[in-house]
């Protein structure tokens, strides 16, 4: 990274810093050459951040947990991306015919999000969510929606025969994750977010649905640090995690919906706050706690983890996305 380059991300973190996050991690790498890395401001506006406190991930769970989860099964042969619901799960029809494909690339039809967690909690409201059917007229189409990985961990637990926090981290022992979970038994790692029932969340997860499911989601709920994800990333990559034929796969595959273009389960730009830096050939997610990973096809990748819902859950996201983006333009300008 050049030196103009490195203030210029360093500017435009720190703008957001006490305003729009208490904290932010950064951290970019291509391929196993690491390029930059900085932490700036603090947990909870009083505790300095460092490089090994860890964020809530949010839907970034959905890739680096559930669709890791997936592509293991589908390189095993346990599972393929044509297989239905009903293959699996006992649950009444249309649901049953959703397949696997459908439900990473969003085009089930099922809704976005359920208040069911209102009402229910554990495997009560697990029961619920699977229960609930895709709705009339809008089977096809693109909807971004939590149920969809939330259904996909019960599939994988069916599969595996084991609950999925142990299967999927088991997945990162092996490639020595050892900051990345659910439910972190250090909560004091953890950076603040949100206010929850008049208390601020710390190691304990923001999202709804994955509390009350006891903290252990396909939606959201792991927990990681910048070191860590970049593990991930060259693992990934490499083929050490899943092999490179099921990761171009699902990296490659475009699904086009009306306006919307998808990867299979990742997301492809351009999307909020990777607009203009990277095209479709690129792969990531964002978190709605203010974290995302951008991977570009040669190895260069963009890890930016912060709290930004510590502030307001829903006011500072186009100050985020205004942050991600310029701190993305820089990153994968054509030069680098």
């Amino acid at each position: 990274m050049k030196e103009k380059d490195i203030e210029s991300l360093n500017e435009i973190v720190s703008s957001g810093v006490n305003n729009v996050y208490t904290g932010a991690s950064i951290l970019i790498g291509k391929n196993e050459k690491l390029l930059y890395k900085n932490t700036y401001g603090t947990k909870d506006e009083k505790e300095k951040l460092t490089e090994e406190d860890i964020f809530d991930l949010a839907s970034v769970t959905k890739v680096v947990g559930t669709a890791t989860a997936v592509m293991k099964l589908i390189d095993e042969k346990q599972i393929k991306l044509e297989d239905k619901i009903g293959k699996f799960i006992e649950v009444s029809s249309p649901k049953s015919e959703i397949t696997i494909f459908e439900l990473l690339t969003h085009t089930s039809g099922i809704q976005a999000y359920s208040n069911l967690w209102e009402k229910y909690q554990g495997e009560e409201l697990l029961k619920q969510i699977i229960n609930i059917q895709p709705q009339e007229n809008a089977y096809k189409c693109y909807e971004y929606s939590c149920l969809n990985f939330i259904t996909l961990m019960k599939i994988v637990e069916e599969v595996t025969q084991k609950h999925f926090k142990e299967y999927v981290e088991d997945i990162f022992k092996k490639i020595r994750m050892e900051n990345t979970c659910f439910n972190p038994k250090n909560q004091d790692k953890a950076v603040s977010t949100s206010i929850r029932e008049g208390k601020r969340l710390k190691g304990v997860v923001e999202d709804e649905l994955a509390y009350y499911l006891g903290g252990v989601s396909g939606n959201a709920g792991l927990f990681s640090n910048t070191g860590d994800l970049r593990v991930f990333i060259i693992s990934l990559l490499s083929g050490e995690i899943v092999s490179k034929d099921t990761l171009d796969l699902f990296t490659t595959t475009l699904v086009k919906r009306g306006e919307n273009t998808t990867h299979i389960a990742w997301m492809a730009p351009p999307v909020a706050g990777c607009q203009y830096s990277l095209d479709s050939t690129g792969f990531g997610h964002n978190g709605f706690t203010g974290t995302s990973i951008w991977i570009r096809k040669d190895g260069l990748f963009s890890i930016f983890l912060t709290n930004s819902v510590y502030y307001d859950r829903f006011l500072k996201k186009p100050e985020l996305n205004v942050i991600r983006n310029k701190i993305n333009n820089i990153i994968f300008r054509k030069d680098h």
